[in-house]
C-alpha cells in the first residue's frame, strides 16, 4: 500500500484526453480580412497618416462653413501681414490665405480621387482580360500600354489641359489617361498567376464565360493589389496636378488647387514665406499621409510580413 504513489503524491498531471479540450478552448480562426485589418491596425506610421489625412480632409470640408472669409473675396488689403483675422495673410489681390488653402485642398483631393478611381478601374479591367486571356488580346494590351509609357505625361497633358480648358474634371481626366499603366502591368501579372490556379480550371470546366471568370473570381482574389496600388495613384495624382497648376498649366479660375495656390505665391517664397509655405506644407502632409498608407496596406496585404501576430 505505502509503495503505491498516486500522480496527485508526485505532483505529476493526469494525461489530458481528447475530449477534454473544449470547444470554448480552442482559438476562432480569423477570416483574411479580418487578419489584413489586424496588420494594418498595427502599422503606426500607417495609422498615425490616416489620422493626418482625415484631419486634413475634415477640415477642409468643415472649416469653410464657419470661415467668416470666402475664397472669392479679393477686397482685403493686398499683401497684408498675418493677424488673428487672417493668419497667414493675404494674397496680392487682397484674398485670405486660408480660405484659398481650404478651398484648394478641397479640389486637390478632388482631383486625386477622381484620377485614382479612373486610373484603377481602366487598369484593372485593361490588365485582367489581358493576363486570363492571353493571346492576342494580351499582346493588343500590352502594347498599347508600351505606347503610352513613351509618351512624356506632363507633357502632354498639359498640352490636352490648355486645349480642353482647365476645369478640374478636365484635369483629373487627363491625368487618368495617364496614369493607368503601370496598374495594368501589375494586374496582368497577377492575372496570369490567378488563372492557373484550381477555382479558374474548375470555373472554366463548369462553363462560366469570360467576362464572369474576369470579374467574379480574377478581380476579387486581387483586391489587395487593386487597394495598394489605387492608393498610391491618389498620392501620385495629388503631386502631378501640383506640378501642372504650378506651370501654369493645370487647374484654371474660378477652380483652384494647392498647386495653383502655390504657383501664385511661390515668388514670397523669401519676403512673405507664410504664403508659401503655407500650401506647400499642407501639399507635403497630404502626399507623404497617403504614401505611408498604401505602405501599410501593402505590409497587411503581403502575407510574407509575420511581424504582426494574428
Amino acid at each position: 500500500m505505502n509503495s503505491l504513489v498516486t500522480g496527485a503524491e508526485t505532483g505529476d498531471k493526469p494525461p489530458i484526453s481528447e475530449g477534454a479540450l473544449s470547444a470554448e478552448a480552442m482559438p476562432e480562426p480569423r477570416s483574411q480580412g479580418a487578419l489584413v485589418l489586424r496588420k494594418f491596425l498595427r502599422h503606426k506610421l500607417a495609422m498615425i497618416s490616416v489620422a493626418m489625412l482625415l484631419l486634413i480632409t475634415l477640415v477642409a470640408l468643415i472649416m469653410p462653413l464657419f470661415w467668416p472669409h470666402g475664397y472669392w473675396d479679393s477686397s482685403f488689403e493686398s499683401f497684408a501681414e498675418p493677424s488673428a483675422e487672417h493668419p497667414l495673410g493675404t494674397t496680392q489681390v487682397g484674398k485670405d490665405m486660408v480660405s484659398q488653402i481650404l478651398r484648394g485642398t478641397q479640389y486637390s483631393l478632388l482631383i486625386a480621387i477622381t484620377v485614382s478611381v479612373v486610373a484603377t478601374f481602366i487598369g484593372v479591367v485593361l490588365g485582367a482580360f489581358a493576363g486570363y486571356m492571353g493571346g492576342f488580346v494580351d499582346s493588343a494590351i500590352s502594347r498599347l500600354t508600351d505606347l503610352f509609357l513613351i509618351i512624356p505625361a506632363i507633357a502632354a497633358a498639359a498640352i490636352l489641359v490648355k486645349v480642353f480648358s482647365g476645369s478640374w474634371w478636365v484635369v483629373a481626366v487627363v491625368l487618368a489617361g495617364f496614369a493607368w499603366m503601370p496598374i495594368v502591368r501589375i494586374t496582368r501579372a497577377e492575372a496570369m498567376s490567378l488563372s492557373q490556379r484550381e477555382f479558374i480550371e474548375a470555373s472554366r470546366a463548369s462553363g462560366a464565360g469570360t467576362g464572369r471568370i474576369v470579374f467574379k473570381h480574377l478581380v476579387p482574389n486581387m483586391v489587395g493589389t487593386i487597394t495598394v496600388n489605387a492608393t498610391l495613384a491618389v498620392a501620385q495624382a495629388v503631386l502631378a496636378e501640383a506640378a501642372l497648376s504650378f506651370i501654369g498649366l493645370g487647374v484654371k479660375p474660378p477652380d483652384t488647387s494647392l498647386g495653383r495656390v502655390i504657383s501664385e505665391n511661390y515668388a514670397q517664397m523669401t519676403g512673405r514665406p507664410w504664403l508659401f509655405f503655407g500650401p506647400f506644407v499642407v501639399l507635403v502632409l497630404i502626399s507623404l499621409s497617403i504614401n505611408f498608407i498604401g505602405d501599410g496596406l501593402r505590409d497587411a496585404f503581403d502575407p510574407r510580413q509575420r511581424k504582426v501576430k494574428a
